[in-house]
């Protein structure tokens, strides 16, 4: 049993009849009345996002959570192919427990599999960049340049990133999973 002042980023709760991960909150000291905490709270099995504020009289139900170090293989129809590291256990997953995340994933790549108490898979948690290869990229434009926006480029995962001009076809790129961002050419 976890209580209010327990709320962090990362924080994985039982929440109406589901299991959420608290994504972002903010603690409120209104000057009347008692103090209050906001959150945004991703559903862990939909990817739904909702609003809920806590009082500090609600008691929340923390969900152990434990990380297993797994290897990317390959896709075969709606399920996914992880394999453990020490053990070489093949373990299909579900393509909707991934959800977006999926267009990060490139083959060989080591994610953390969630795992809950009960032996769930909950969804995976990605490193927090990647390296991916451009494989279509708007031609530039001479004059482009000047400007400080971008263009859109797709990756060979099928995932769209704004990048730089210069940014070419073929080019190797490293992104941050957590926003989808552009970093740096590699």
């Amino acid at each position: 049993m976890a209580n209010v002042s327990d709320i962090r980023n990362g924080l994985i709760i039982e929440f109406k009849s589901g299991i959420y991960e608290i994504i972002e909150f903010l603690h409120v000291k209104p000057g009347k009345g008692a103090a209050f905490v906001r959150t945004k709270l991703r559903n862990m099995k939909t990817g739904k996002v909702l609003e809920n504020t806590f009082r500090d009289k609600d008691d929340l139900t923390e969900v152990r959570v434990e990380k297993q170090k797994k290897q990317y293989l390959y896709r075969e129809g709606d399920h996914v192919v992880f394999m453990d590291l020490e053990t070489y256990d093949q373990t299909p997953i579900d393509l909707e427990v991934i959800g977006d995340k999926f267009k990060f994933m490139t083959e060989n790549i080591e994610v953390g599999l969630l795992v809950d108490d009960k032996g769930d898979i909950l969804g995976i948690d990605l490193p927090i960049t990647v390296v991916q290869e451009i494989v279509e990229a708007e031609p530039n434009v001479k004059g482009n340049t000047a400007s400080g926006s971008g263009k859109t480029a797709k990756t060979e995962t099928g995932l769209t990133v704004i990048v730089p001009f210069f940014v070419e076809a073929g080019t190797k790129i490293k992104i941050d999973t957590r926003d989808g961002s552009y970093i740096e050419r590699v």
